[in-house]
């Protein structure tokens, strides 16, 4: 990979992230089409970390009031009890439980299937399958849903079910903001509020598989065995456009769902479905790398 093509996919990282069109599945599809390979699953965790510093960024000031009101309740500054610490009269201290809830499903799974992730998973088969069905969800979801609940009126249980469709976002072509936006506008939330959630539930996750992905790329570089990794050199660029690029299409989005619908990004999933299958029957592109196969 030289560093053109290391901008190119840092760009789509960060036009791709935030949208409910899976970035890792762009990835995978446009490093097949541009480098004739995977980049693989660490690069993808790694530049995904530049997209992420662009939402620590963005919504600092709510994570600073999150942190700070989650601190203060845990250390028994709003009531000794087990309920004030655990921010029964605190919305942002709710908030950070319900975060760390939301990110127990992806995190557990990511760490029990790491192998599958990685390289079954990436078969772009299943990729076309579930852009197109996620695609078809959101569409219909979005469309019959009302939107009556927002981020204040978030339960225990609907954090679990954003962290189930956050989950689902291991799988290359789910997205994992389609997936906490379908769960989140499924059970009734607007869409401003569901694709707030989607911001602030990705911090730990994404941060996570990011830190684990560069300190698991660093050992194998160590031990002679770089796989797919392409270099720290385009990872690093590819990382740092996807910030800058990332923060001016986080405002743009945000912009966009409070005033339209999510119809047109399910339209384009299934259009990206279709032209992937298309391409995967002329075999333009392999199902699967052979590295991995």
């Amino acid at each position: 990979m030289n560093f053109f093509e290391a901008i190119v996919l840092g760009l789509v990282q960060a036009l791709t992230e935030y949208l409910p069109v899976s970035s890792s599945a762009h990835i995978r599809i446009l490093g097949d089409l541009m480098l004739g390979s995977d980049p693989g699953a660490a690069f993808t965790a790694i530049i995904q970390l530049g997209t992420e510093l662009a939402v620590l960024l963005y919504f600092r000031r709510d994570i600073i009031n999150i942190l700070t009101a989650w601190f203060r309740c845990l250390f028994g500054r709003e009531g000794a009890d087990w309920r004030s610490r655990m921010g029964a009269g605190n919305k942002d201290a709710r908030l950070g439980w319900y975060i760390i809830l939301g990110t127990l499903p992806i995190l557990v799974c990511g760490l029990l299937f790491k192998d599958m992730i990685e390289t079954t998973l990436r078969n772009l088969w299943i990729t076309v399958t579930v852009l197109l069905v996620f695609g078809v969800l959101l569409w219909i979801v979005d469309a019959r849903s009302r939107q009556i609940k927002t981020m204040e009126e978030m339960t225990a249980k609907d954090a679990f079910i954003f962290g189930l469709g956050q989950m689902l976002a291991l799988i290359p072509g789910v997205s994992r903001s389609g997936g906490t936006i379908t769960v989140g506008r499924a059970m009734g939330y607007t869409r401003e509020a569901a694709v707030r959630v989607s911001f602030l539930m990705a911090i730990p996750a994404v941060f996570g598989a990011g830190i684990l992905e560069t300190v698991s790329a660093i050992k194998d570089i160590s031990a002679g065995d770089a796989g797919m990794f392409p270099g720290w050199g385009p990872t690093i660029v590819a990382a740092i456009v996807s910030f800058v690029v990332g923060y001016i299409v986080i405002i743009g989005f945000l912009k966009f769902v409070s005033t339209f619908s999510y119809k047109a990004f399910a339209i384009y999933r299934i259009a990206l479905a279709v032209v992937v299958a298309i391409l995967l029957i002329a075999g333009v592109l392999p199902p699967i790398e052979a590295a991995v196969a």
